[in-house]
């Protein structure tokens, strides 16, 4: 009984501990100041765990498809580069700032399975700023971006670069598809309509428009008012001249 006793003080003691620290504010919560050893490995290893746990089930579609990669690259460019990197492109402005730093794909496709892949890219990695890109994308359009990792630690920056010009016009995130984008933002930024689209400012020939019908009204109105002064003032003027 007098075990139970002291357990049960050392596990309220703890929660009060671990409360008072939680509302001290002593613990930096800024990304510049990085995890210490502990807490790097704590997370880290619950993350693993954690994937390949539910990643197990996971049924892999065949990844050696060229076209399905070459969909992927282009895919893996516009939605995974800027935080990751790529070869030889070091990550962009966004990515530098990440706690923890994005990992090098390079480094987890060689030693992750295809379906653990798949199972990050699809609901993301909570506290890390890895989005749950399955929020977004269904399966069909998550696959081919598995597919080019499968096959990115063969790549350097060269190999890279030369896939993504042979990749033009494939995936969801393809060049020609971020043109048109970038052309039509440009269009509305600048102010020029586009030529193919009807200008809807403009009334159709035969229509009045509300201003115009507003103003008709109102020069009605004005003339009906005039009418009705012009014989209150003959009769004034007659009164005048009787008096």
């Amino acid at each position: 009984m007098k075990i139970i006793r002291m357990f049960a003080i050392a596990v309220i003691f703890g929660v009060i501990v671990v409360v008072g620290f939680v509302y001290s504010g002593l613990y930096d919560v800024s990304a510049t100041a990085p995890h210490s050893g502990l807490a790097n490995w704590v997370m880290s290893t619950t993350m693993h765990a954690s994937v390949d746990r539910r990643a197990k089930n996971i049924d892999v579609p065949n990844l050696d498809d060229e076209a399905l990669q070459l969909a992927g690259i282009n895919d893996f460019d516009a939605m995974c580069a800027a935080c990751h990197g790529a070869p030889g492109q070091e990550p962009e402005a966004i990515g530098q700032g990440l706690n923890p730093p994005a990992p090098d794909l390079r480094e987890s496709a060689a030693h992750e399975t295809a379906a653990e892949l798949f199972w990050v890219t699809k609901h993301g990695i909570k506290m890390t700023g890895m989005p749950a890109w399955g929020a977004s994308h269904d399966d069909e359009a998550l696959w081919p971006v598995v597919a080019f990792m499968t096959v990115l630690p063969e790549l350097n920056a060269d190999s890279y670069r030369a896939m993504l010009a042979r990749a033009e016009g494939s995936g969801h995130h393809s060049a020609d598809d971020d043109s048109h984008s970038h052309a039509d933002a440009a269009g509305e930024s600048t102010g020029h309509p586009d030529p193919d689209q009807p200008h809807q400012d403009q009334p159709s020939e035969g229509k009045v428009t509300e201003h115009q019908h507003s103003s008709h009204n109102h020069g009605d109105k004005e003339s009906a008012d005039e009418k009705k002064i012009q014989p209150q003032e003959h009769d004034h003027g007659g009164d005048d001249h009787a008096h």
